[in-house]
């Protein structure tokens, strides 16, 4: 018997679905995952398990930008563009958290209207929901789902770009950074370190100001000359494009299946592959640790006063840590 002939009819209903290519299986098996229930994150963990020999062919890209910069008008138009070419194209787009109400606007099916009701095409939108990275806290799940119901392409897009807004860069094979001509001098290129992870950096918007894009190319390729390489064997390229009027989309398709090219034969997207699948095997350790803590009975029962200690300043914030962390040693 098969490690899926275990599994209940309607989990092995659902992954059928799902290698199928099927949309409303792989949405149902995004939801899955995404539940935060104990017996469903069980049996999302033996779905992707049973999946995960047909995942790992797609091309994984990271996109962000700050708002504004057109993510939304690119990905539509790239989609597009790459739909034409008789590939299948997924779109992760997460959406920012209210950090009042919890909720979110999940308005990216309503701003990638063309692309959402073509049949090759999937998009998934999801509440940040206070995770870091300018990622939903299981967008890498989400990712192999797509590639196991054979989507050819999977775009990642960020909420925007900030300091801690940079792990979607370890997730995907390359990561783009969508900019804006008149964003900033070179100096503020450089202090944003989110410079350092781009594959590609896209200037969008053209169409407004051709001279000033122009002139931001220059002085972006004269930063990133000064840098080292995000990726092994791939100096970091710089386009100009102008999303909304579909021109220069060809040139970034040709550049990254330049890209693919080059990493995949110096063996250098094996290698962050293999990384960022460590990574994330510790993160989600870290995770599930700081869960267990939080729920341990000693810590629930001394936690609020030692917040409220340390909030008022009656206690630093390391003798709290470590009276609490004493708690778990008479346990382990």
């Amino acid at each position: 018997m098969s490690d899926i002939d275990r599994l209940a009819p309607e989990d092995q209903a659902l992954i059928a679905g799902v290698l199928a290519g099927q949309r409303r299986a792989l949405a149902k098996a995004i939801t899955l995952i995404e539940s935060t229930r104990p017996d469903h994150q069980e049996r999302a963990a033996a779905v992707l398990d049973a999946l995960l020999p047909q995942t790992g062919n797609s091309l994984r890209i990271g996109i962000t930008g700050v708002p504004g910069a057109g993510k939304s008008t690119f990905i539509e138009a790239f989609g597009l563009y790459l739909i034409e070419q008789g590939l299948k194209v997924a779109v992760l787009a997460v959406d920012p958290s209210s950090k009042r109400s919890g909720g979110s606007i999940l308005g990216d099916k309503t701003r990638m209207e063309r692309l959402s009701q073509n049949e090759a095409a999937f998009i998934r939108p999801s509440p940040a929901a206070g995770a870091l990275g300018g990622v939903a806290a299981k967008t890498r799940e989400a990712m192999l789902l797509c590639e196991a119901a054979g989507f050819d392409v999977v775009i990642v897009e960020t909420v925007g770009v900030g300091q801690s807004e940079t792990e979607v860069a370890g997730m995907t094979d390359v990561f783009v950074l969508l900019q804006l001509p008149n964003a900033g001098d070179d100096l503020q290129a450089i202090k944003k370190g989110i410079i350092e992870l781009a594959d590609l950096i896209i200037y969008n918007k053209v169409d407004l100001d051709a001279a000033a894009a122009e002139r931001a190319a220059i002085q972006m390729r004269s930063v990133l000359a000064m840098l080292s390489p995000a990726t092994a064997n791939w100096q970091p390229r710089v386009l100009q494009i102008s999303a909304l009027q579909g021109t220069g989309i060809a040139a970034v398709w040709a550049t990254l299946q330049e890209y693919r090219q080059i990493v995949t034969d110096s063996g250098a997207l094996a290698e962050k592959r293999r990384r960022q699948s460590l990574d994330w095997m510790w993160q989600l350790i870290d995770v599930s640790l700081r869960q267990r803590f939080q729920s341990h009975p000693a810590v629930r029962a001394t936690l609020p006063d030692l917040t409220r200690a340390v909030q008022k300043g009656e206690t630093s914030p390391t003798a709290a840590a470590q009276r609490l962390l004493n708690l778990l040693n008479r346990y382990f």
